[in-house]
């Protein structure tokens, strides 16, 4: 069953915050340079953690209920990297760090409304199961 619609968003969750994230920068220093993941290991570890809850979810296809459950810690984890990228791109005095924004700084967001539309499609089957049981 891993045909199913929500596996194809949590699959894209996979790749994005997988893939994607360690080519887009998230801004820019001083110099010009581009701040990329792998040069923070919190944001490298976010970004793997949220690639890494997804993946599990894709194959918990079986057990909806805790696949319903990682896929809101996700959601949770990709806030709280949304929450990081804000503070230092509003609290950190003029060319400290970050100079200018990267559409980086999106990726976060683009996750969490694919793992909302996941976790609908996700409630939806269940609701379906339980419909099917009822009957019997």
């Amino acid at each position: 069953m891993i045909q199913r619609i929500q596996s194809v968003y949590l699959f894209l969750v996979v790749l994005i915050s997988g893939g994607l994230s360690t080519i887009l920068p998230y801004g820019l220093n001083e110099n010009g340079e581009e701040l990329l993941p792998q040069d923070n290991l919190l944001v490298l570890g976010m970004f793997a953690g949220a690639a890494i809850l997804a993946l599990v979810s894709v194959f918990l296809f079986k057990n909806r209920q805790l696949q319903f459950v990682l896929g809101r810690i996700n959601i949770l984890l990709n806030f709280i990297l949304l929450g990081v990228f804000v503070y230092w791109s509003l609290t950190l005095s003029g060319e400290t760090l970050v100079s200018e924004k990267g559409i980086g700084m999106l990726i976060p967001v683009i996750s969490i409304v694919l793992l909302v539309v996941a976790n609908k499609a996700i409630k939806k089957d269940e609701n379906l199961v339980k419909s099917v049981d009822r009957l019997r």
